[in-house]
């Protein structure tokens, strides 16, 4: 079984405190309360921030009141903005404080919906990825147990496209709340290419 595109890595029992096995990695969220460990600088997203998220490749942001201001990394109360951070050449470590627990990955890109008059961003959207239909339906399955995405329609999914794992079956999964905050994935599947995506979505409470 092909090993999982590490554009999304699961992060280390230190950080999540709560993590599973999955074939090579992948993107997690503890659903126990739990902090990182040691200095931690809250990510900015103005020019200087996003450089510096580059330089770093850490972004962290503080989502445990339910919604992620935009004054609280950097830029106007309510711009309008979408902030876009992209790493050309390896991968960020991406940590997401929610309410009740860690929302944690390894990825190359972030973008946040922040599109509108208001004071905080609607959305911070990420990708997971994966080679083959074993390791994709992994990803759901721990998307399920992490985030608490409903397993019946994840199930239903996996189960009918197993017979046919050459087919295309996009489908969007009812959104996990485990966290305290919203979870929602996107699944963007096609047999006849080689990476498979899933695009998560994280909403305010």
């Amino acid at each position: 079984m092909k090993g999982l595109v590490a554009t999304f890595l699961l992060t280390s029992l230190v950080l999540t405190g709560c993590t599973a096995a999955v074939p090579n990695g992948s993107a997690t969220a503890s659903t126990a309360p739990s902090a990182l460990t040691g200095a931690k600088t809250y990510a900015r997203l103005d020019s200087a921030g996003i450089e510096q998220i580059k330089k770093s490749r850490m972004a962290i942001f503080d989502m445990t009141s339910g919604v992620l201001t935009k004054e609280s990394v950097g830029l106007e109360h309510g711009t309008s903005q979408a902030p876009d951070v992209l790493i050309s050449d390896g991968l960020m470590d991406l940590n997401i404080e929610a309410p009740t627990g860690l929302i944690s990955a390894k990825t190359d890109r972030l973008r946040l919906n922040g599109m509108n008059n208001r004071s905080d961003f609607r959305e911070i959207t990420y990708f997971l990825k994966a080679e083959s239909f074993e390791d994709f339906a992994a990803l759901i399955r721990d998307g399920v147990d992490r985030y608490g995405i409903p397993s019946e329609s994840a199930e239903g999914w996996i189960e009918s496209m197993s017979s046919r794992p050459e087919d295309e079956g996009d489908f969007s999964l009812a959104p996990g709340t485990s966290t305290g905050l919203r979870v929602s994935y996107d699944l963007r599947y096609d047999g006849s290419k080689d990476v498979q995506v899933i695009i998560v979505h994280v909403h305010p409470a």
